[in-house]
């Protein structure tokens, strides 16, 4: 089940998910993304850069009334290790591996809710292993083809879910208003009381009505 440098972490009771100690590693980030989305009941839920895959897991584990989990990823290496996880721990999903831009039309309009934890950085790679800089930074991926491709997929009326960078905050909700992604639920993110922000967590709908719900602060201490 495992390949050279992998490891296995528990990240829900007793479910375990591969990860690879020379590249990208999963954060409290996800966690903390999985536990704000909400779910409905048959939800058809997609995972965006969706890495090891412990966003998708997470959720599913935390929300057993969902009908479909796909995700989406574009290193091989790391689809790959979705897939095993998926198989170790009986989950049912898919894996696609490709970039959000490639995505075809058979999943146009297909889901209710849309997960995604992006690159949260502009620039380039410089001197740090290319396959972990690409999952924190921009290089083959924007912020505003993420919410194209979001908006794409979502059924009318569905939910996309994401983080982002708290100094992005304003950036991120022009780029859903303008394209019919409808910020409804807020949340920032703080290591420590009384400390500034460092992360934000948006749910918007496509096609929703004005009006945004900020929630309380969470503080997460790393």
């Amino acid at each position: 089940m495992l390949k050279q440098d992998e490891v296995l972490e528990e990240f829900y009771e007793d479910k375990k998910i591969i990860q690879n100690t020379k590249l990208y590693r999963f954060t409290s980030d996800s966690i903390l993304l999985s536990r704000f989305a909400r779910a409905k009941h048959g939800d058809n839920v997609a995972d965006f850069c969706s890495g090891s895959g412990v966003v998708g897991f997470h959720f599913a584990c935390l929300n057993k009334n969902i009908s479909s989990l796909t995700l989406f990823e574009m290193q091989e290496s790391l689809a790959d290790m979705s897939r095993r996880t998926a198989e170790l721990n009986g989950f049912q999903c898919k894996v696609e591996n490709m970039r959000l831009q490639d995505i075809g039309r058979e999943y146009d309009d297909k889901f209710s809710l849309i997960l995604c934890n992006p690159p949260y950085e502009r620039g380039g790679f410089e001197n740090e292993v290319y396959e972990r800089a690409v999952c924190r930074k921009e290089i083959t991926l924007t912020l505003p083809e993420i919410v194209e491709a979001a908006f794409r997929k979502l059924k009318f009326g569905g939910r996309f879910a994401l983080l982002q960078r708290a100094d992005r905050s304003a950036e991120l909700l022009y780029l859903l208003k303008k394209r019919g992604l409808e910020p409804k639920r807020m949340q920032f993110v703080s290591g420590a009381y009384g400390a500034k922000p460092y992360l934000v967590m948006v749910e918007a709908v496509k096609g929703g009505r004005e009006g945004v719900d900020v929630l309380p602060d969470i503080i997460n201490k790393k």
